[in-house]
């Protein structure tokens, strides 16, 4: 378009030759005449112009203010925190913590046991002691090692669905199963090995002093 402006064609003209390449709806004769007297006005680009677009409602003090509420109560939801704040949408509160405060909810993250600082410190020593004799013997001082645990293991372990899975053909009759739950009975079972093999196993009797 600005080619042909430049060789003084009228706009219907390059309206046609437009629409002969790229098809009747490409453009409507209107808007090519605006074009056409832009260019011919001394206009030299095709981009749009710049323009200011609509001004944030997220100021600095409201971000800074948020991020004391969040701090606070890191358990919040975007609910609770609009009662603090009824002059600002959700949707605003959201993009505020998700985007200017980068916050994510995270979920707390699972420990079999939490360890007191005297815990620490004893696990340390245990395997700087550790070291040092690995440094002294070598692999010599793995078969020398033994480890123990215990567990609370059922009575009865009912079968599991995989388990019971069989093969067979789609026009075979299919085998049904009672449902059963693990047995409010348990028993404490202590288990001993080393490098090689399990040494031990053994099921404490019930009413047995450990």
């Amino acid at each position: 378009m600005r080619l042909c402006s430049a060789r003084n064609l009228s706009a219907a003209h390059i309206h046609r030759q437009i629409c002969e390449v790229y098809g009747a709806t490409v453009m409507c004769e209107g808007k090519e005449r605006k074009w056409v007297r832009d260019f011919q006005a001394g206009r030299d680009n095709v981009h749009d112009d710049s323009r200011s677009g609509r001004p944030s409602v997220i100021t600095d003090d409201m971000v800074s203010s948020v991020k004391v509420k969040i701090l606070e109560n890191r358990s919040f939801t975007i609910s609770t925190l609009s009662n603090d704040f009824p002059e600002v949408s959700r949707s605003v509160l959201y993009k505020i913590v998700s985007e200017k405060l980068n916050f994510k909810k995270l979920c707390s993250r699972w420990v079999p046991k939490l360890l007191t600082k005297d815990h620490k410190n004893k696990r340390f020593e245990c395997s700087l002691n550790f070291l040092t004799l690995y440094n002294e013997e070598d692999d010599a001082i793995l078969s020398r090692i033994v480890t123990g645990d215990e567990t609370r293991v059922s009575h009865v372990t009912p079968e599991s669905k995989h388990q019971s899975m069989e093969w067979k053909h789609t026009h075979s009759p299919v085998r049904v199963k009672a449902k059963q739950t693990l047995s409010q009975n348990k028993i404490m079972a202590s288990v001993f090995w080393d490098r090689y093999d399990v040494l031990l196993v053994d099921f404490m009797q019930r009413g047995k002093p450990p």
